[in-house]
């Protein structure tokens, strides 16, 4: 009787699959939709920044928010290159690591750093300059730090710091009553950067993506979170660091000997005061400065302010529905993520939308040692990998004190241009192929177009007199075209073999040599 209705219950699945298969296709088709959108917001449980948040923010968003729309997502993916500035207070004395090294001053250089502010004229900085260069360079976003960790705003932000730090008062530092913006406009400089820049971009339609970091060293009343100089008795619970940050020593980590301070709780009305002004800084830039395609968050609080934060990401969305959020301090609220300072090994296991960002020198601030910058070659090899793995690549860079970037800087991402400039059809609105299918061994690498008809074949290296593609198989009587001249190649298929296509060294002696970056061939396929 078991084997039966086993039986039984077998014939019944298999009639009502036969009966879907034939009347319920829209159904079907629907649901594969709605389960590949939904696939899109969640992100992969290795990610790092991730696993930080995940034991205080929910897992599945409140229902009241709603991520940005499918078309923001589409964007996103076709820009597949941009660029990543960050300029700040380190930047008046060429400060490697951004920030991160005020940590580690003593109590007189901190109090130096912080004033720095009140003699900055970065009078070089032209933001027309800069957008013409980002597009001469092919990028079709650029991120700007609007506010890095040390709190020092880049916009004119009407919002007031009210408890700061001094550090060389009497018997030690302490917390004192103050009232400014700490801000670009209170510098000698007196120009909202952002508005300039953000109006220039607009101009030349690149996509602005504003870099806002969550914590402000600068401002008292946002102590402990995430490595404020100020510390506090309840720091282990207040500022969650995540497991991959090691409790044990991870402030003296970033400490060193110098630190840090320890202060008092802060006070409900400091909370308060705290949260408003990162709510009304962030409400500031989506509205102020048109539209903004992205918004950089970066760093995260903790538990104790996570229902006032996603209070915030409520009321941001509000503004600019169509902005794409990066997920930093916000976990599954937000629409992207960013590998840092490495390519994924292979494709991504999420299908959230990702940037990768990756310095050019050593770090994402100003690089002195032109040595160190690593090469118009390693750019284009990154674009490459990223779109083959269905990825975007943001290369990292810093100006110098007066808004200057370094000449080999420039060089190197002219160079990169130029090879966007003929190659550019294989990456930008492009998609990775299905499965395994975006690579052949170490230096081969695949795109294909939105519609499945054109497969672009990368080599990184030149393949010697003839390129062998083993998982192509072109339309019949096509041609395949070397997008370095643009011209069709000899080729051939074999069944067992794949296509084999002829790339003698006339070939390659008509490409110039600084745009012998990459080579791609363009392949029309069924």
């Amino acid at each position: 009787m078991r084997n039966k209705n086993l039986v039984n219950r077998w014939l019944l699945a298999a009639l009502l699959m036969m009966l879907s298969l034939t009347f319920g296709e829209t159904v079907i088709s629907q649901s594969a939709t709605d389960s590949l959108k939904n696939s899109r917001h969640y992100l992969p449980k290795t990610d790092r920044q991730y696993r930080y948040t995940s034991g205080y923010i929910e897992e599945n968003p409140v229902p009241e928010y709603s991520w940005a729309p499918e078309k923001a997502y589409e964007d996103f993916q076709d820009m597949k290159y941009g660029v990543r500035i960050h300029w700040g207070l380190y930047s008046i004395i060429r400060q490697e690591k951004e920030s991160w090294p005020l940590l580690k001053k003593t109590n007189a250089e901190k109090q130096a750093y912080f004033d720095m502010y009140k003699t900055w004229n970065p009078a070089g900085f032209n933001a027309n300059e800069w957008m013409n260069l980002f597009s001469e360079s092919g990028m079709k976003m650029f991120a700007f730090t609007t506010k890095h960790h040390e709190g020092f705003s880049m916009f004119d932000t009407k919002t007031r710091v009210k408890k700061r730090v001094n550090y060389l008062a009497p018997g030690g530092p302490v917390i004192e009553d103050c009232d400014l913006a700490y801000s670009i406009m209170e510098s000698p400089f007196k120009r909202d950067i952002v508005k300039e820049l953000c109006d220039a971009a607009h101009k030349k339609d690149i996509k602005i993506d504003l870099y806002y970091s969550h914590p402000d060293w600068y401002d008292a009343d946002f102590r402990p979170y995430v490595w404020h100089p100020l510390q506090v008795p309840s720091s282990g619970t207040l500022a969650v660091r995540g497991k991959d940050l090691a409790p044990e020593g991870a402030i003296e980590s970033h400490f060193g000997n110098n630190g840090p301070i320890m202060a008092p709780d802060p006070s409900p009305e400091e909370v308060n005061r705290m949260m408003t002004r990162h709510r009304e800084q962030l409400k500031e830039l989506l509205t102020n400065y048109g539209k903004i395609d992205m918004v950089c968050l970066d760093m995260w609080f903790g538990p104790s302010v996570w229902p006032q934060l996603r209070q915030t990401m409520l009321e941001l969305r509000k503004i600019q529905p169509n902005v794409m959020f990066r997920a930093r301090g916000i976990g599954n609220y937000g629409d992207y993520y960013t590998p840092e300072g490495f390519v994924p090994g292979s494709k991504e296991n999420s299908q959230v939308p990702w940037f990768v960002i990756y310095p050019l020198g050593r770090t994402f601030s100003y690089e002195t040692d032109p040595s160190q910058h690593k090469g118009a070659k390693w750019i284009v090899n990154n674009i490459i990998d990223c779109a083959a793995k269905g990825g975007n690549f943001m290369v990292g860079i810093g100006p110098d004190e007066n808004g200057k970037f370094h000449p080999t800087v420039l060089e190197q991402l002219k160079q990169a241009g130029k090879w966007l400039k003929v190659n550019g059809a294989s990456i930008y609105a492009t998609r990775a192929r299905e499965s395994e299918f975006w690579k052949e061994g170490d230096s081969i690498r695949y795109t294909r177009s939105k519609d499945n008809k054109t497969i672009y074949a990368h080599c990184l290296e030149w393949p010697g007199e003839q390129l062998v593609l083993k998982t192509v198989k072109p339309k019949k009587g096509s041609k395949v075209i070397f997008m370095g001249t643009n011209v069709p190649v000899k080729w051939k298929y074999i069944e067992k073999t794949g296509i084999i296509i002829s790339t003698p060294a006339s070939l390659l002696n008509s490409v110039p040599e600084a745009e012998r970056l990459a080579f791609t061939f363009k392949i029309e396929c069924n």
